[in-house]
């Protein structure tokens, strides 16, 4: 524990939550720093309630802080209040448990969650007093390394990043620790140490990959400047996630954080093949936890935090196996304790709701669908995988447990959208209106009355998925479309019980940039930062005017990036990596969406994506099969 702390206590009762500095939380770990060879400190760059939240950086907390040679600290973005502070009085950022300049580390790591948050990457940096760029720093700065989500598409912060680690986190850190350590003994250069670790499976070293351009903007090539180095990057994947280091004693903050509760992964994958979802062909291919290892860690975690609530994590819960056992035992240890079951990414059938009854206040609680189109056309152009059958059947069987509430995702903007398919979000709303009425007799209502709110995000496509090659609305179409929606709804013969939300088109056209950026984008990013743009995932600090102006000083247009079609044979900025599904796979799918038709799940028929090469997980079910 350290009492040592960086900020006065004047200068703590001064900013908003002194809480997110100061570290000392239950579970945080502590040791000698005379003790150990490697400090890493583990960035999450948003504000610590959020960055608290993912689990992640706790797995990897978690297993860093198992080996006896590594102490991991963590670091969040300090929120505008303290970074104003931090800049007035020339304080370093620091790590929470030590309290230790980040700069005197030898790893920053970031995890990128979200495409948004890449200015505050240049905050850390810059209050850490890091050179931004990778070609400039020396061995009296730290490593600076990436991973997570967008990782898989790097090259937008290519220049301000030493290393990408591309995959699972827990299969190749100890190499790459052990390869410092030796570099650090030896006396090896900075950059000799990188190529070494180019070398480790996973670990993608952005300069020693040279990129060319075409003269209408496209890459012309990507290509290694050493023999020893891999043409591509493959990555990492833990092949049986019950053996890898899971965490039973996570951090538990003084603060409410987003989210305050135990979260139990219980697989990493999906099977379901949606064609606009980045994470279910990067998490490939389904891998289920065995349920007595869960049993272990629900209890463990429990015991070990004091928190009342516990969340079961995955990409599409109703799809592990043995969810039923899970449960039952759950339901038997937790209910005597008061303690409370939450479980995100349900399909709604009569066994999910029949679970939730169970578990959940049915007054608290609403019912969430994401049918993500408003037609089943669309829904098959996507490859959804669930029919207008399937929702108001889910929207009957609830209502007749006592559900009310109901809350409805959709996408506007999806490949081949028309103005049927935005009529269809207010259509299928209504309907569930009518199925409330038709199911819940009045006398049966309790002054209660059916609530529907259907929301709308404006859709952005990913890199490895069948939608890397679809163009992008502008702003001007996406909130013609949500206009086109908020009247729909409007029209419905049950308007008043209909509540309609959209997202902000600005900020969903920046993410389309980044999404699919190259390394032109790295000056803009920095430009952008230095005219003041930090927390663009907050709407309220958000600049798109600066944005806009910024591309243009820089002559670089941002449509090339969003409205464009992409050539079947385009070399992509990603292309350097692979993520396990191939990129023939991908474009065969973008054809039979174009097509207007669905493909199967993975345990319905292999559709030789590429991820049996593993040969774990739902890929060796289907095998067994066969």
């Amino acid at each position: 524990m350290n009492s040592n702390l960086a900020l006065s206590d004047e200068m703590l009762l001064s900013i908003e939550k002194p809480e997110r500095y100061i570290g000392n939380e239950v579970n945080a770990v502590y040791k000698d720093k005379d003790r150990i060879d490697i400090r890493y400190a583990f960035c999450f760059p948003d504000v610590y309630e959020i960055g608290m939240s993912h689990l992640g950086i706790q797995i990897l907390y978690g297993m860093f802080n198992s080996y006896s040679d590594v102490w991991c600290e963590r670091v969040y973005s300090p929120w505008m209040d303290m970074d104003a502070l931090m800049r007035k009085e020339n304080i370093p950022l620091f790590a929470l448990e030590s309290q230790d300049p980040v700069k005197d580390f030898d790893f920053l790591g970031f995890t990128l969650q979200y495409e948004m948050c890449y200015t505050n990457i240049l905050q850390v940096l810059d209050l850490s007093g890091i050179p931004f760029f990778s070609t400039d720093r020396t061995w009296d700065d730290p490593i600076v390394i990436g991973g997570g989500p967008c990782s898989y598409n790097p090259e937008p912060i290519a220049d301000f990043f030493d290393i990408f680690y591309i995959g699972e986190g827990e299969t190749r850190y100890r190499e790459l620790f052990d390869l410092y350590k030796k570099a650090r003994k030896s006396g090896m250069s900075r950059r000799d140490f990188l190529h070494e670790a180019a070398r480790i499976p996973g670990i993608y070293v952005p300069m020693f990959y040279e990129v060319k351009y075409k003269d209408d903007g496209t890459i012309l090539s990507m290509e290694p400047v050493f023999d020893d180095i891999p043409r591509t990057i493959d990555k990492e994947m833990c092949r049986d996630i019950s053996e890898v280091f899971y965490p039973t004693k996570p951090v538990v903050p003084y603060i409410k954080v987003t989210q305050d509760r135990v979260v139990l992964e219980i697989m990493r994958g999906c099977i379901r093949g949606c064609r606009f979802c980045q994470a279910g062909q990067l998490y490939k291919p389904l891998r289920e936890k065995d349920v007595d290892f869960l049993k272990r860690i629900a209890l463990e975690s429990l015991k070990n935090t004091g928190y009342e609530e516990i969340s079961l994590s995955s990409l599409s819960s109703s799809d592990y196996s043995r969810l039923p056992e899970l449960l039952d035992f759950l339901i038997d240890s937790c209910n005597e304790k008061k303690i409370n079951i939450s479980l995100p990414s349900l399909r709604i059938d009569a066994f999910s709701l029949d679970v939730m009854s169970k578990v959940q206040d049915v007054k608290k609680s609403s019912l969430t669908f994401a049918p993500e189109a408003g037609t089943q056309r669309m829904r098959d152009v996507i490859n959804k995988g669930l029919t207008e059958e399937d929702i108001l059947r889910g929207s009957h069987e609830a209502f007749l447990g006592g559900w009310n509430k109901v809350k409805l995702y959709f996408m506007l903007g999806l490949p081949g959208e028309t103005d049927d398919d935005i009529a269809g979000i207010g259509d299928i709303a209504n309907k569930i209106a009518v199925e409330y009425f038709e199911t819940v007799p009045k006398e049966k209502r309790n002054g209660r009355i059916i609530d529907i709110t259907a929301s709308t995000s404006f859709f952005v496509p990913k890199p490895f998925t069948p939608f890397q090659w679809a163009r992008m609305d502008t702003k001007e179409e996406f909130l013609d479309k949500a206009n086109k929606t908020r009247k729909g709804i409007m029209s419905q013969l049950n308007q008043k019980h209909i509540k309609y939300n959209w997202h902000e088109a600005d900020a969903s056209m920046m993410e389309g940039i980044f999404a699919r950026g190259d390394r032109k984008l790295c000056r803009v990013i920095l430009n952008a930062y230095e005219k003041g743009c930090i927390y663009d995932a907050w709407s309220e600090y958000f600049k798109f005017d600066t944005w806009m102006q910024t591309f243009e000083e820089c002559g670089i247009d941002p449509f090339f990036y969003t409205t464009r079609e992409r050539a079947d044979d385009e070399i992509f900025p990603w292309d350097i990596l692979n993520c396990g599904v191939t990129k023939q796979f991908l474009l065969r799918e973008w054809h039979t969406a174009k097509e207007g038709k669905p493909s199967s799940n993975c345990r319905k028929g292999c559709l030789g994506c590429g991820a049996a090469a593993y040969g774990v997980g739902v890929c060796k079910e289907s095998k067994s099969g066969e």
